[in-house]
């Protein structure tokens, strides 16, 4: 049996097949708003057939009842933009304008989605055989393995930037969440029923597709209990999200349009209970120049340079008194001291903010390598005055040979250290996990890298007593110097041969 991970949608291929048969058809930009928008059609769909089917063979009349798809959180599909309809007219050279009237007629039910979904495919751009191709493939993509809980446009999303990255030699600037990191801050927090969930810089939604499975599973019907609110700035991405949470049945508020955070913030007077976010690491050209009197600065101005400290800042602005915050950061921020970052730190950590910090495995992301942390912060911590620290480099395993994941099992042996830690039953383990105090912090400079709390695992003693130890391994070490030296011997004698002396 395979072992069950996250790190894959599990029909990668097929999608990048999908797109190689666009390939020099259309402009490279264009690809993803035409595999995405394909994706949430096939989606919807398949969703909406298998209920379908499953009324129809109840026989009592509801399979055309809207209510009968919105009581289960399933998009309820026009006739007209089922992919049954679209498949059917794959070959034929109206197959464009087919796909744009399902994608009006989705609109015209779903007023949420207006100006939302993409309707380029009569565009002239498009041929009509190319486009009735990745039809047929979208038609025999095995989507079945889709659980409602995934994340699927934001993955399909982030597997396009990796493709078209490696093949455009362009490198994406805006990258997916894995599941394994959503999950975790998930599981975490523990968002609750009744509660405000909010993400700056929301992408294509995984956070809030994983809080809101976290709060059905744990407390019923998951509209009623959580209240969304987001923002993004990137017009396709937002546009995305929105795709996403019709997917999954969730009403958010992700504001009219798309908006910059830091200089149009759309949810000014929001205090969040749960703030989750992957913000953009070490962002630059953020416009720091222009807010340094801004009224989130509690902690102190960031540096214009970086990014990381004013997004820290905006997230603690909007919490509610009893808030809490899981973030995604650069490794960087743990220690840097440039443009006033450490002092800012060190505010933070001595207001009791910083609850706990999580160093994470590399690899666990499609398209960056660059090493991060989860930051947990929250307004009114159960142990006051201490900070957990828990090193889980270790942790995770390969799904692939660039791909680590982590076990539902990972996570949950995360969440429990956690809930210990706030139970005040938590013993620290060398080498995995410790609770430092404010002094113990202010020793290190305030520093939060988990590693100078956590120490070096304890190695198991194997036994042998020290003396002989030493003498078996300095002896394999002159057996080794002699190996070395008749090597070095040979290699002169070689070189000497054809007229090279060392």
């Amino acid at each position: 049996m395979a072992e069950k991970n996250n790190a894959n949608i599990g029909f990668e291929k097929q999608i990048w097949d999908a797109a190689c048969v666009l390939w020099g058809h259309i402009p490279a930009a264009e690809y993803r708003k035409v595999i995405v928008g394909l994706i949430f059609l096939r989606y919807i769909s398949g969703a909406f057939e298998k209920q379908y089917n499953k009324l129809k063979a109840d026989g009592d009349g509801f399979e055309n009842d809207r209510d009968a798809y919105l009581q289960d959180n399933i998009f309820f599909v026009p006739e007209k933009a089922r992919w049954s309809k679209i498949a059917s007219c794959a070959h034929t050279r109206e197959i464009g304008t087919v796909i744009d009237d399902a994608m009006r007629a989705i609109e015209a039910e779903n007023k949420s989605l207006k100006n939302v979904l993409p309707m380029n495919y009569a565009s002239p751009d498009l041929d009509d055989r190319v486009l009735g191709d990745v039809v047929d493939l979208f038609t025999n993509m095995d989507i079945g393995g889709a659980e409602e809980s995934k994340d699927l446009l934001g993955r399909t999303y982030e597997y396009c930037i990796k493709q078209f990255a490696a093949y455009e030699g362009v490198k994406g600037g805006e990258f997916y969440t894995p599941s394994s990191i959503v999950n975790t801050i998930v599981a975490i927090l523990k968002p609750f029923g009744g509660c405000r969930v909010y993400d700056p810089c929301c992408g294509s939604g995984g956070m809030f597709v994983q809080s809101a499975k976290f709060i059905k599973d744990h407390a019923g019907n998951r509209s009623d209990d959580i209240s969304i609110y987001g923002q993004e700035s990137n017009a396709d991405t937002w546009k995305m999200a929105k795709m996403n949470m019709a997917i999954h049945g969730i009403e958010p508020d992700f504001g009219p349009y798309h908006a910059d955070t830091f200089f149009n913030d759309l949810h000014p007077t929001l205090k969040a209970d749960f703030i989750m976010a992957n913000p953009p690491f070490n962002l630059s050209n953020w416009g720091g120049d222009k807010l340094k009197d801004d009224k989130r600065w509690a902690f102190g101005t960031p540096p214009v340079g970086n990014a990381n400290y004013a997004w820290i800042q905006h997230m603690i602005h909007h919490l509610a008194p009893n808030g809490k915050i899981g973030l995604v950061l650069a490794n960087g921020a743990l220690s840097s001291q440039t443009g006033g970052e450490g002092e800012i730190r060190k505010n933070i950590i001595q207001a009791d903010l910083v609850e706990g910090i999580v160093a994470l495995p590399t690899q666990l992301f499609y398209s960056v390598t660059i090493p991060v942390t989860l930051w947990f912060i929250s307004k009114n911590k159960k142990q006051k005055g201490k900070t957990l620290f828990i090193d889980a480099r270790k942790m995770g395993h390969m799904v692939d040979r660039k791909h680590r994941d982590f076990t539902d099992e990972d996570i949950q042996k995360l969440a429990d250290t956690f809930e210990q830690f706030q139970n005040g039953t938590l013993e620290d383990v060398k080498g995995f996990c410790a609770v430092a105090d404010l002094a113990q912090i202010e020793k290190q400079d305030f520093i939060l890298t988990p590693g100078r709390y956590v120490g070096i695992e304890e190695q198991e003693d194997d036994g042998e007593p020290f003396g002989e130890k030493m003498t078996r391994l300095t002896a394999e070490l002159s057996e080794m110097f002699a190996k070395s030296h008749e090597l070095e011997d040979e290699i002169r004698k070689k070189l000497g041969a054809i007229g090279y002396e060392v």
